[in-house]
This record gives structure tokens, sequence and C-alpha cells, in this order.
């Protein structure tokens, strides 16, 4: 009897060697043989989930970004607020090696959505629904009174946003086995600023 292969774990096995290998390589030295090498694959077997580098790069980035909310779903549940907003830049913020590895794919995904409107209105997406996020847990901190700060929330939570995706910046750029640059301390400078009193 010919074996049953699942599709949708073997897209996942992919991306998951494609991230190893930008981790190690970069994401010019990821080729389509190195992926489907370090995926214990022959190189013609990836065709038929991923034609090009390209759209394993896209899948991989959508992938990133429902892991991560999978991730916030979790730490988010039963909190509101600052607890709430503190857990969703938690889990956003590259403070571990696997999210770290994360980064390195979301990092060549923008590069390439600077000239691909698909690729951006991706990104787009994604960022609009995290901001509505951000937008939700400051509404609910402010009815708390727990944020007092004389700055207009959608202001706030761009500001937010652009410093949790500089951090993917900082964490892949930092020199090798250096986790967390500081990113932790930041992030609570900038909550303890919101709760500051006027």
């Amino acid at each position: 009897m010919p074996k049953i292969v699942d599709h949708d774990e073997r897209r996942l096995e992919l991306v998951d060697a494609t991230w190893r290998i930008i981790a190690r390589l970069g994401i010019e030295g990821a080729t389509m043989r190195e992926i489907a090498l370090e995926a214990g694959f022959a190189n013609g077997a990836l065709k038929p989930y991923f034609p090009t580098k390209d759209t394993l790069l896209t899948f991989a980035f959508g992938h990133v970004f429902n892991r991560t909310n999978e991730r916030i779903g979790e730490v988010t549940a039963g909190k509101t607020g600052i607890p709430a907003l503190r857990a969703f830049c938690v889990e956003v913020l590259p403070l571990d090696s696997e999210r770290v590895s994360e980064a390195r794919i979301v990092i060549p995904f923008w590069q390439k959505a600077i000239n691909d409107p698909e690729k951006a209105a991706i990104h787009r997406e994604s960022m609009e629904q995290w901001h509505a996020a951000i937008l939700e847990y400051l509404a609910q901190a402010r009815e708390y009174g727990t944020v007092s700060a004389a700055v207009d929330d959608a202001a706030v939570a761009g500001h937010l946003l652009n410093m949790l995706l500089g951090a993917q910046i900082a964490a892949a750029l930092a020199p090798e086995g250096q986790v967390d640059p500081g990113l932790s301390e930041q992030l609570e400078a900038f909550l303890t600023l919101l709760e500051a009193k006027n």
C-alpha cells in the first residue's frame, strides 16, 4: 500500500528546514537544494509544495505570523489592559533562539515586500491586525485608569509596533548566541512611561 503523505505536515517540515538554513547561512544561502537536503528530501520533491524559493518564503512568513498569533492567544487569554499588552509584546519580541530564527525569516520577507505589492499587502494586513489588538488593550487600560499618558492611543500603538518590528532587526544582527539585547528592559520602560502620572 502506498504511503499516505500529509502535505500540510511536509510544508511545515520545509518551513522548519528553511529557518535552520537561514539561521546558519543567511537568506542567500537558503537555496532550494540546501533546504531540500536539510529537510531530507530530494531536490525535486519541493516543487509540488513550493515551486520557487519566493513562494516558500511567503509561506514561511505567514507561518511565523500565525504561530506568533497562536502564542499571543494563549498568553493573553483571560488578560486585559496592561497585563494583556505586556504578554502580547513578550510573544512578539525575539527573546529566545526560536524567535530570533523567526526574525531571520521576517526580515528577508520585508526586503522582498518593498517591490512586491502582494507581499506588501500581506505585511500590511498583519500589522493592521496587531495594531488593532494593541489599541484594544490600551483602551481597556485607559478605562481601568492604569494608562494616563497624555498621548493619543493610535500614536502609542504605532510607536510600540515600530519598536517591536525594530527589535526583529536588532535580534537578527546581534552577535552569535546573544539573545534579548535589553529588549525586556526596553519594553518595561515603555510600559512604565504609559502608566506614569502626568
